[in-house]
């Protein structure tokens, strides 16, 4: 299965990410097919930097975001949010 995920890179207690596609038994820092873009957490606000296109391309091939890319997907734009749940029956 193909994943888009986050490869952690930058030194310590200072992570940085690029959101790369790979394969879902590679390791976190390991081999990747190709590199999205990145996010940086300790920007204020946190900045994400994507090539729209090429994330647009691979989430119609069938690649599947890990959770944290996801969520950075959403905040970009190219990922649409949830449906709101059910409301429940008191």
């Amino acid at each position: 299965m193909i994943r888009i995920r986050l490869r952690r890179v930058g030194k310590k207690r200072q992570p940085y990410y690029r959101l790369v596609v790979a394969q879902k038994e590679a390791k976190r820092d390991g081999a990747f097919l190709e590199t999205l873009g990145s996010y940086d957490p300790h920007a204020n606000p946190p900045s994400i930097q994507l090539d729209e296109a090429k994330t647009r391309e691979w989430l119609t091939k069938g690649a599947q975001p890990s959770e944290a890319a996801e969520k950075i997907l959403r905040r970009a734009g190219i990922v649409a949010g949830a449906a709101a749940a059910p409301a429940k029956d008191a």
